[in-house]
């Protein structure tokens, strides 16, 4: 520190950029050093599916004559010529069809392993070559496909026990003979394999693994004889298509240019900051005029300061004038101290005041309500002033905070099974759906943040979805009454979670790395914030996987639900009510809290409340009883809505008063309701003066018309 102190400003700004120029050097070195780990495990991965790709190919080339000996190994008259020997029924049969067949030589052998006859391409001159202990191992195994070396090179060689047509797996009966199909490893096979695999294939003698070539990826199948002894090797190579080259030259070319700019940028700071620091320093020290005049001659900041120097007066007159902005700046702050504390203690001041007051036993029921009216407006102005409060440090101080308020469960289960179900790519075949809760059902709406709780499942059903090929991705929630809780599990029949993995599945910018994941992009910071969210929200997450079978993610969040205050006519005045004629209405409610609330308000004014606990009990109650003089109509209902319900009733009474009541209080939902054609609307939470406002108007406006 103390050396740091010693230090010019421009030996700072030096060690600074140095600094700077370092830690990117180190970042660019680390980049190359990963890129080239990369490349190897990118290169170990193609290398590795190559060779399933291969094996798949070379197994799939031999298909045709595999099911051709299959097919002509259980013939009744081909066990009738292993026994008449019929060459003139050979000739008709195998040897006119020998050219469909696609191989070089077909022989039959009786069941003691005696030749009997053969057919071949001209150009293949063997024939009796089939060692009689591959006749004993056929004998056991039905089929057989093995390789052995003949005067015209290596042949494949598939053999096959021959049955009558009613014996088709050959469990049945005994063998009346063998058929070998053989077929040569020529340029026309290679030609055709080289096609099928899209690669080089070379045959070698004597080589046992495979080799890495320089960029190509190589696969090495190995031809057996009937005895499991290699015959020779089928070496596949194909160029691997993965350059990470240009990568790497990229980065070390960032790498010259920031040494080039580290070496540009102390040059040019020496001649843009330091002499002209050297001359306001002899400026400050001397005031020579030699010094003024050369600084004036420095482009940009530093002529505008020697220009500074030179005009002294200006430059004091300005010195002055911030002073006096600073100044004022100082008391707008006092200012608004001051007027916050006022505004605080102001409510504050009314709240303990009349509380006090409030023990005094010989106040009047008059006195009393009036204190009580005076606290609870206070307190709901200190309430607004903290919460404004809170929002601008939180703006200011870029935190983020729960936001508490009422959510229905089910609607945002559902909400998020709409949007996320139309996500699901086409080309996966996965089953999205809803785990259906088998404990009771919710009370009432949950007091947690909303907007925290859907990005958690949203977070953790995109993962599930993008890690899941086939099988299901489900989500869905429990209640855990005893605990308090409610549980959350999103499940899926995803590529899982190794061990290892699970213990940093969570934590911040570390992704599982896997051939998989190095496909899909992304930071892995998802989790983390699920995480966070979670402990946020006062809950706890856990994950439960087997790698290759699927994932369970759970997570809780505290089982509070929203409270809904009912207010009695005992403790509060009642606003003018102008219409003294009890009303019979019918309140449309399914919901037992919010229908005892406002049946109790009505009461409040002797009207006779009915209720409809869905849409179509609604329009069933109000067709059949002509004394209902107005309706309450909830628009989220079962069976019907409010809107269907609404627009049943008024074709069959077009001068019914409805009004609509809503949890919602957007614009784009009031409209909706005044365009609809309600006589007026209502939202949650409830008012009672509102309520009977509403109420008197409407049914002045009735009585005038």
């Amino acid at each position: 520190m103390k050396l740091t102190l010693k230090l010019t400003t421009y030996f700072k700004l030096v060690l600074l950029i140095i600094g700077i120029c370092s830690l990117f050097l180190l970042l660019f070195i680390s980049l190359y050093l990963y890129t080239v780990q990369q490349e190897n495990d990118v290169f170990k991965a193609n290398s590795s599916q190559y060779k399933t790709e291969v094996n798949r190919l070379f197994d799939f080339n031999s298909k045709t004559q595999i099911v051709t000996i299959n097919d002509l190994t259980y013939w009744d008259a081909l066990v009738n010529f292993t026994k008449s020997k019929d060459t003139v029924w050979f000739k008709r049969y195998i040897v006119n069809e020998f050219p469909t067949y696609e191989v070089d030589f077909i022989t039959v052998y009786g069941l003691d392993k005696k030749f009997i006859t053969s057919i071949a391409k001209t150009d293949f001159k063997s024939k009796d070559f089939i060692p009689r202990q591959a006749m004993e191992n056929l004998y056991k195994t039905k089929f057989s496909r093995f390789y052995m070396k003949v005067p015209e090179g290596i042949v494949e060689v598939l053999g096959g026990t021959i049955h009558a047509s009613n014996d088709p797996r050959k469990i049945k009966t005994k063998p009346a003979g063998y058929m070998f199909m053989a077929r040569l490893l020529d340029k026309t096979y290679f030609k055709n394999l080289e096609d099928i695999c899209s690669s080089k294939v070379q045959i070698f003698n004597g080589i046992d693994t495979d080799t890495l070539l320089n960029k190509k990826v190589t696969s090495l199948i190995r031809l057996k004889n009937f005895d499991n002894s290699t015959v020779a090797s089928l070496m596949f190579v194909r160029p691997s298509y993965l350059n990470f080259e240009r990568t790497k030259e990229l980065l070390l070319i960032i790498v010259v240019t920031t040494l080039i700019g580290l070496i540009a940028a102390i040059y040019y700071s020496r001649k843009w900051v330091y002499r002209p620091l050297r001359l306001v320093t002899n400026i400050l020290e001397t005031d020579r005029e030699i010094s003024i005049s050369l600084l004036k001659r420095e482009p940009g900041e530093f002529g505008y300061i020697g220009n500074l120097f030179e005009d002294h007066r200006k430059n004091r007159f300005q010195l002055e004038k911030s002073k006096q902005k600073a100044e004022e700046s100082d008391k707008l702050k006092s200012t608004f101290l001051a007027n916050l504390s006022h505004e605080i203690r102001t409510p504050m001041n009314a709240i303990v005041g009349f509380s006090d007051l409030l023990l005094n036993e010989s106040l009047s029921e008059e006195l009393k309500m009036k204190y009580l009216k005076i606290i609870n407006s206070s307190g709901k102005s200190l309430v607004s002033i903290i919460e404004d409060l809170i929002e601008m440090s939180k703006i200011d101080a870029k935190l983020i905070a729960p936001n508490y308020k009422g959510v229905d469960i089910e609607k945002c289960i559902s909400e998020l099974y709409n949007t996320l179900k139309v996500t699901v790519p086409e080309d996966k075949s996965i089953d999205f759906y809803i785990i259906k809760s088998t404990t009771d059902t919710l009370e009432n709406d949950i007091l947690t943040d909303e907007v925290k709780l859907k990005q958690i499942l949203v977070n953790l059903l995109t993962n599930a979805i993008k890690f899941t090929n086939t099988g299901h991705v489900a989500f869905g929630y429990s209640i855990d009454k005893k605990e308090h809780l409610l549980e959350f599990r999103i499940e899926d029949t995803g590529i899982g979670i190794s061990k290892k993995d699970l213990k940093v599945v969570f934590e911040r910018f570390r992704r599982v790395d896997d051939d998989y994941s190095i496909l899909l992009s992304g930071l892995g910071l998802g989790l983390s914030i699920s995480k966070a969210y979670v402990e946020m929200l006062g809950g706890e997450i856990k994950v439960e996987s087997v790698y290759g079978e699927g994932s369970v993610f759970k997570f809780t969040i505290p089982l509070i639900y929203e409270e809904v205050a009912i207010e009695t006519s005992a403790n509060k005045e009642e606003s003018p009510y102008n219409t003294s004629e009890a009303k019979t209405i019918l309140v449309a409610e399914d919901d037992n809290i919010n229908f005892l609330l406002l049946k109790t308000i009505l009461e409040l004014k002797k009207h006779t409340v009915l209720r409809a606990r869905n849409g179509q009990e609604v329009v069933d109650i109000s067709a059949s009883n002509s004394e209902i003089d107005l309706i309450f109509m909830d628009i989220k209902m079962p069976v019907l809505d409010g809107y269907e319900a609404f627009e049943i009733i008024k074709k069959k009474n077009p001068n019914q008063i409805v009004i609509a009541q809503t949890a919602h209080s957007s614009s784009e939902v009031k409209e909706r309701i005044m365009k609809a054609g309600f006589s007026g609307y209502i939202t949650k939470p409830l008012d009672k003066e509102k309520i009977h406002e509403i109420i008197n108007n409407i049914s002045q406006s009735n009585s005038v018309c």
